[in-house]
């Protein structure tokens, strides 16, 4: 079956079409976040964010600016880490990075991020000579940290303060802190799992061996930093009166931020304290900070990465028909990606 998949690959390669494909998804998910793009600033009314600006402290919106800037410093370790999981520590940080950033901006923004950051990280990452294959596992590394760390933040906050997850969730404290030593339990039981011996998902291609007890920690702590880096931020933009504290704020934001859609009413909820005008105004600054400000750098970076990719490509090919410089963008004379230092 191996082998079959390999020949296939083989065959698709010589006839071009993985660069074609390569292009077209690159260009669909530019097109896409575009469009999002459009509507979510179309959106916007900029005199509430005005408003918004004047309510809060600039010293408090520097911080939380900063808070968020560290936040997805933090994201790129997630990558990172997942390719020296999957063997490939080849593969140079500022590309991770890129491929970090960039993949998680999109996902947060446009949707169903499964397929947009998984798009987004194929394109960057094969110019590394990764495959589809590596790119999942690349995911699933990165999507296991994120979850380690939500429920070390979880059970740690609630078991710390539970009237605060019920707020959200109207559950009495005490079952809360029962969830949260549940949580805790089922974290070390996972930990001392991996730590007995060597775990392996899936088979065959899509085998990822587990990181070890040490290194599952290391990716515990890389989730707890991200996520503290979010908190902080939105800590910074809530109302001071009343001051709950910052595990207050923290566990609310947590809980509700995997509620999804449902997220801003559950801060609401959580934070029935606080001034509804202005925490409105905070979460606006925050959904501008933590979201819209990262996805237009991250649609203008993809678009300037395809346009050197296209210059770079003609330049190496200038015998290259228009159709074919299109077709084979990203490629190298050898006919493969070369590392387009980005």
């Amino acid at each position: 079956m191996q082998d079959l998949i390999r020949r296939t690959l083989e065959v698709l390669r010589d006839k071009q079409v993985l660069r074609r494909l390569g292009v077209l998804i690159s260009l669909t998910v530019i097109a896409i976040a575009c469009y999002i793009l459009f509507h979510l600033l179309r959106t916007i009314d900029v005199d509430k964010v005005i408003d918004a600006l004047g309510r809060g402290d600039l010293h408090s919106i520097g911080l939380a600016a900063l808070f968020v800037a560290a936040s997805y410093f933090t994201l790129t370790f997630y990558d990172l880490f997942a390719l020296r999981t999957i063997g490939h520590p080849e593969v140079p940080y500022r590309v991770s990075a890129l491929a970090a950033f960039t993949s998680y901006s999109v996902g947060h923004n446009v949707g169903a991020s499964a397929f947009t950051g998984g798009a987004v990280r194929y394109r960057i990452y094969s110019s590394c000579g990764l495959s589809a294959v590596d790119v999942t596992k690349i995911c699933f590394v990165a999507g296991l940290t994120f979850w380690l760390g939500n429920a070390a933040v979880l059970g740690m906050g609630i078991a710390y303060h539970p009237e605060a997850a019920s707020a959200v969730d109207q559950l009495p404290p005490w079952l809360n802190r029962i969830v949260a030593f549940a949580i805790l339990l089922a974290l070390a039981g996972y930990v001392a799992w991996v730590s007995l011996a060597p775990r392996t998902i899936g088979r065959g291609p899509w085998a990822v061996v587990l990181p070890g007890g040490g290194l599952t920690l290391l990716q515990i702590a890389i989730g707890i930093v991200d996520l503290g880096f979010c908190a902080l931020a939105m800590y910074m933009l809530v109302p001071d009166e009343p001051n709950l504290g910052f595990v207050v704020v923290a566990v609310i934001f947590v809980s509700a931020t995997l509620l999804g859609f449902a997220s801003d009413a559950a801060m609401l909820v959580g934070l029935w304290q606080m001034d509804k005008e202005e925490l409105l105004a905070g979460m606006l600054l925050f959904r501008l900070l933590y979201y819209i400000v990262p996805f237009v750098i991250s649609v203008i970076l993809l678009t300037l990465r395809e346009v050197i990719l296209g210059s770079r490509f003609k330049r190496e090919h200038p015998e290259a028909r228009a159709g074919d410089a299109v077709s084979g963008l990203g490629m190298s004379r050898s006919g493969k990606y070369g590392d387009t230092g980005a």
